[in-house]
């Protein structure tokens, strides 16, 4: 089981997100009030701290929200996630893992300073299946779906 560290969210696209306090996730949606939410297959983003922190030790002063993340995780392997895999949080939200990295944008100001950028290996994308209420503290699991018997 791990936590939530930080929820973010941007109201324009291609602004730095920033933390909010608390979050509402949206069934079919995203994170309410983010500017990338909408019916598509990457409604959420999350990021684990631990990556963040290796970053931090170049740029010590990179805030939360910096790799357009939404949901910083703590406690969780996220590199062990496939697509199809569920996040399923302490306040009943429930994700769906629907992508696993993305490119890097051209001109990332992260890969221009620190000569890499994590969001392309890291990165983990989501749709909501259960919407609910998310903040720092919350707890969630990843639930690997059952496979098909009699095969």
């Amino acid at each position: 089981m791990g936590q939530i560290q930080a929820v973010c969210l941007s109201k324009r696209k291609g602004t730095v997100k920033q933390p909010v306090s608390q979050g509402l996730l949206l069934p079919g949606h995203g994170l309410d009030g983010d500017a990338h939410a909408g019916a598509w297959h990457r409604q959420v983003s999350l990021l684990p701290l631990e990556s963040i922190e290796r970053v931090r030790s170049l740029l010590p002063t990179l805030a939360d929200g910096a790799f357009a993340e939404n949901l910083i995780t703590f406690g969780l392997d996220l590199g062990s996630v496939d697509v199809g895999d569920r996040m399923v949080f302490s306040s009943g939200a429930e994700l769906e893992i629907t992508q696993i990295g993305k490119e890097c944008h051209h001109g990332c100001v992260i890969r221009q300073t620190t000569g890499d950028c994590i969001m392309p290996r890291e990165g983990v994308f989501c749709r909501v299946l259960r919407g609910g209420e998310v903040r720092p503290g919350t707890n969630l699991e990843i639930q690997k779906p059952e496979s098909p018997t009699g095969c």
